[in-house]
């Protein structure tokens, strides 16, 4: 498509990430005796049994954060914690309350002007899944017998592990295709049309039913663009201001064209944001997603930066969905090597950045990654504010006030003006016809004398009030001069 729109509404929205099972629990939903504690260790089975009407009862936090959006992972029936083993993609999970808490927690969220997020699983379902199960008890005479990919039809689907008899090793051998040959994720096979209308119907039906956009797990592992275009006509039909997000890792150029997605989780942000601010406190034992992680100058890091926002149109740079850590990767607190001048500075940069930020739950209060590999960030979240981090919970508000009190820190232009790895100093200018912005990050241990080269943005002010410490600044032979940054500290300066 040679142009197109992406939803106007996500250009001022600050979102909050939300792994149901493990964010907050309400005693107006039902829960089985199997239930642990709400501290026990995250892991791959058992439930804490978070719910949606949990959700509901801390929008109100919410608010008072300033978020106006959650992305929830998903919350259709499923028998794991995380539910990306869908059984029914029509139904809610009871144990998050079912369908009826969804249409309250999206009345609730809309009351509010917060919007609602959800997560599609559409390349894999589950063994628990009907049509799959039908397959199971019918064998070959099944009706939905090419829903799947069948390897071999001389032997049954084997959907649980097998025992090696000679040594008791566990043999991973699925007669049928599933996602990364784990036997609990049959691929749906979506070459059949029965499968595409299926997948296609329930991206509408709860667009329809209210939500505000879908986040689109491993979406390039249904490699026909076709279906993507298909995927995106039905939901734009049922709402034109719909947000469509994949789960790209990498740069995703090809799906950012207008016929597939708004935008994709960014994940070159997060990386970027953590090799420099994490400055000497990184920990390049972390590997999300496989990436190794690398202390970074000013520089390198202006330079990725400026990739990263001509990497697709404006259109898309400007919904892009900013994070620094998920459900995916361990707790961003804990990358920046539990440095809380590192995790503000990422936040003040996420908050004044073009794209949309999003917030993973708990790290606003100061959360660390749990001792599970592979479940880092999934921990209870903390609600007695004792255990709470004041502090950064204060920051973070702040730096979304400053974004969602300033319309040119979200739709403004974007400028690099200042590099320097020998003060590892970063500057960037936002601007719009009516305000200039300029938004330093002294990321040293030392004090820096404010010197940025402002004479190319063309405004004719000679002074600058810094927004967060009340200081001010001059212009002076085509720089901003006379105040000194504290270390590891950032300036958000208004030309006055």
């Amino acid at each position: 498509m040679s142009s197109w729109t992406t939803p106007d509404w996500v250009k001022d929205a600050v979102f909050y990430q939300i792994f149901p099972d493990t964010f907050a629990r309400s005693e107006r939903v039902f829960k089985p005796g199997g239930i642990q504690a709400w501290d026990a260790l995250p892991g791959p089975h058992g439930y804490k049994g978070g719910d949606l009407l949990g959700v509901v009862e801390h929008l109100d936090y919410l608010a008072y954060l300033g978020i106006n959006a959650i992305y929830f992972c998903p919350i259709f029936q499923s028998a794991s914690n995380h539910r990306y083993h869908t059984h029914d993609y029509y139904q809610v999970d009871p144990m998050l309350g079912g369908n009826d808490a969804f249409r309250e927690l999206v009345d609730e969220a809309h009351n509010r002007s917060i919007r609602i997020v959800i997560d599609g699983v559409f390349n894999h379902a589950s063994r628990g899944f009907f049509q799959f199960n039908d397959i199971l008890e019918n064998g070959l005479d099944s009706a939905y017998v090419d829903w799947f990919v069948i390897k071999d039809r001389n032997r049954p689907l084997n959907p649980y592990n097998g025992t090696d008899s000679a040594d008791r090793r566990q043999v991973w051998d699925p007669n049928y295709q599933c996602w990364w040959g784990l036997p609990p994720l049959p691929e749906f096979n979506t070459d059949n049309p029965e499968v595409r209308e299926f997948l296609w119907d329930i991206a509408s039906y709860w667009i329809d039913f209210g939500a505000d956009g879908w986040r689109l797990d491993v979406p390039e592992d249904i490699g026909d663009p076709s279906f993507w275009h298909e995927f995106r006509r039905r939901v734009k039909k049922a709402n034109p201001e719909a947000y469509i997000v994949g789960e790209i890792w990498h740069p995703a150029q090809e799906w950012l064209t207008g016929d597939r997605f708004d935008a994709v989780m960014n994940y070159v942000f997060n990386r970027a944001a953590q090799d420099f601010f994490g400055s000497d406190c990184l920990d390049t034992n972390a590997a999300p997603g496989g990436y190794a992680l690398e202390c970074i100058g000013a520089q390198t890091f202006a330079q990725r930066v400026d990739e990263m926002i001509a990497m697709y149109p404006w259109p898309v740079t400007q919904v892009q969905l900013n994070l620094l850590g998920s459900h995916d990767t361990p707790r961003i607190l804990s990358v920046l090597g539990n440095d809380r001048d590192s995790l503000k500075l990422c936040w003040l940069f996420q908050m004044t950045l073009p794209g949309a930020p999003c917030v993973y739950y708990g790290d606003e209060i100061g959360m660390t990654s749990a001792p599970v590999q592979g479940h880092e960030g999934r921990a209870g979240m903390l609600w007695d504010e004792a255990d709470w981090d004041h502090d950064l919970r204060d920051a973070l508000k702040r730096y979304i006030a400053l974004r969602k009190d300033y319309a040119v820190l979200r739709r403004g232009t974007f400028q690099t003006v200042h590099a320097s790895d020998a003060d590892n100093v970063y500057a960037f200018a936002r601007a719009d016809e009516r305000e200039t912005f300029v938004v330093l990050f002294n990321n040293a241990r030392r004090p820096y004398e404010l010197r940025v080269p402002v004479h190319h943005l063309q405004n004719g002010s000679e002074r600058a009030r810094c927004l967060l410490t009340d200081s001010l600044a001059r212009v002076e032979d085509g720089h901003l001069v006379g105040t000194t940054v504290a270390p590891r500290s950032g300036l958000v300066l208004r030309f006055i």
